[in-house]
C-alpha cells in the first residue's frame, strides 16, 4: 500500500483558482479577501467578531493580554495539550495551573478544576487566578456548563482553545460564542485549513478593538485601507505595542473556500470515524474515543484510541503498534505527551506525575490514527485490517 499520511488538506481546484486570483489582484497580505473570510466565520458561528491572525498560538496570546492577564497571574489549562496553550500564559509572564483530564473525553475535567482551585485557596494563592483556557480535545467539547459556572463563581475569564473544534457544537451552539475569547487553528492538520492562521472570536467590542490593533504593530489602521482609501487620509499612529500576527488575503482565499466545504468535511469525517467504531468495538484491550455529545456535534479533528496490552489478544501494546503501522506505510501521531512531563514545564515549576494520573495513563497508551475528509475507503480498509490483524493475533509481532 502507498503511504498513507496521518493527515491531508482537502483541496480541489477552487482553492487553486482563489489563490490565483489573489495573486493576479496585486494584494497578497491582509486586505479585503482577510475581511471577508472574518465576516464570513464570524457569521457562520454567529459571533460578533472574529479578527484573523497567522496562528492560533498568536490567538491565544492576544486573547490574554486583550482580558488583562498580567505577569505573575495564574491561568488554569489541561496538561493534556499541545505545547502552544501553556505557551501563550509564558508569553504573558502567567504562570499555568495544569489541570488533569477525564478518562473518557480527553477535555478538562471540572471536578478537578474545583480541587486544584481549592488548593489554590488554602495557599492563598487564589487571588493570582485570573482565567481558564479550556482546551476542546480532538473536537470534542469541553463542559462548558460546569466550566462558566466555575469560573463566574470565582470571577475568571475564559479562553477557550478550539484549534479541534471547527466546527464543533456544544448543546446545539457552535464553539466560539462561548467564552470571552475562542481561538481556532488553520493549520494544515486541522478540520479547515490555510496552510497556517488562525481566528480569535470575541461578542466583546472592547477586546476586538484592542486585538485589531495589536496583531499588526499597535497601527490605528488596517495598512490596506492606508493604502487604498487615500481620501481618508495617509497618516497613521501607534497606539500600542503591536506584533507582527496579520494574517493574508492569499490564505483567506483559501479559508473562504474551505469554510464552503467545513460541513461536508466534516460530514466525511464523522462517517469514517463511524466505520472504526463499527470494525474496532469488538477487540479486547483497544478503547475507543468517547463521545460524550452526539456525533453530529463533534468535529472528529482527531480518532485517538488506546491500546491496554495486558487486555489485547496478541499483547500488543500501544509502542508495538507504532512500529507495525510503520512497516504498513500508515501515519499516525500521538496526541499527547502531557505538557508535565516537558522538560521547560517540569524544570520551572516541578510538576509531579501523581497530580495527573489520567493524562498519565492515556499517554502510555494513546494513538491517533488517520481521519480526515480526503481519506478512501480503500485506505480505511487497510488501517483497520493492519490494526485487527495486529491485535487479534496469536502472538506477538
Amino acid at each position: 500500500m502507498k503511504y498513507i499520511p496521518f493527515s491531508k488538506p482537502d483541496f480541489s481546484h477552487l482553492e487553486e483558482q482563489a489563490c490565483l486570483e489573489v495573486i493576479r489582484s496585486g494584494w497578497l497580505t491582509a486586505g479585503p479577501k482577510t475581511a471577508l473570510f472574518e465576516k464570513k466565520f464570524g457569521e457562520y458561528i454567529d459571533v460578533k467578531h472574529a479578527l484573523a491572525v497567522n496562528s492560533a498560538t498568536s490567538a491565544l496570546h492576544l486573547g490574554l493580554k486583550s482580558l488583562g492577564i498580567k505577569s505573575g497571574d495564574y491561568v488554569l489549562t489541561t496538561t493534556y495539550t499541545f505545547t502552544a496553550t501553556a505557551d501563550a500564559i509564558r508569553y504573558v509572564d502567567a504562570n499555568p495551573i495544569f489541570v488533569d483530564i477525564d478518562p473518557k473525553t480527553l477535555c478538562l475535567d471540572p471536578e478537578k478544576i474545583e480541587d486544584k482551585i481549592q488548593i489554590l485557596k488554602k495557599r492563598r494563592e487564589l487571588n493570582k487566578l485570573k482565567a481558564i483556557i479550556p482546551v476542546h480535545f480532538g473536537g470534542h467539547s469541553c463542559p462548558m456548563d460546569e466550566i462558566c459556572e466555575i469560573a463566574r463563581k470565582y470571577n475568571l475569564k475564559i479562553e477557550e482553545d478550539a484549534a479541534h473544534a471547527f466546527p464543533t457544537k456544544y448543546k446545539g451552539r457552535f464553539i466560539g460564542s462561548i467564552g470571552d475569547v475562542t481561538c481556532f487553528s488553520f493549520y494544515s492538520t486541522k478540520p479547515i485549513t490555510t496552510g497556517e492562521g488562525g481566528m480569535l472570536c470575541t461578542d466583546s467590542d472592547e477586546i476586538a478593538e484592542k486585538v485589531r490593533i495589536t496583531r499588526l504593530h499597535g497601527i490605528s489602521k488596517d495598512s490596506w485601507k492606508r493604502f487604498i482609501n487615500f481620501d481618508r487620509g495617509w497618516e497613521y499612529d501607534v497606539v500600542n505595542l503591536g506584533y507582527k500576527y496579520n494574517f493574508t488575503d492569499i490564505g483567506a482565499a483559501i479559508g473562504l473556500i474551505q469554510l464552503k466545504k467545513a460541513e461536508k468535511m466534516r460530514k466525511a469525517r464523522e462517517k469514517i470515524s463511524q466505520n472504526y467504531f463499527n470494525n474496532f468495538s469488538d477487540i479486547p484491550g483497544l478503547i475507543l474515543p468517547y463521545p460524550a455529545c452526539s456525533f453530529k456535534e463533534h468535529s472528529w479533528h482527531l480518532f485517538v484510541i488506546q491500546i491496554d496490552g495486558k487486555r489485547t489478544p496478541s499483547g500488543i501494546n500501544r509502542n508495538q503498534m507504532i512500529r507495525i503501522l510503520k512497516k504498513a506505510n500508515i501515519g499516525f501521531g500521538i496526541h499527547y505527551k502531557p505538557l508535565h512531563k516537558m522538560t521547560y514545564y517540569r524544570q520551572i515549576y516541578s510538576f509531579k506525575s501523581d497530580e495527573f494520573q489520567v493524562a498519565e495513563k492515556i499517554f502510555n497508551r494513546c494513538l491517533s490514527i488517520p481521519i480526515y475528509s480526503a481519506l478512501r475507503e480503500s485506505e480505511q480498509s487497510y488501517i483497520i485490517e493492519t490494526i485487527r490483524k495486529a491485535l487479534l493475533s496469536d502472538k506477538k509481532n
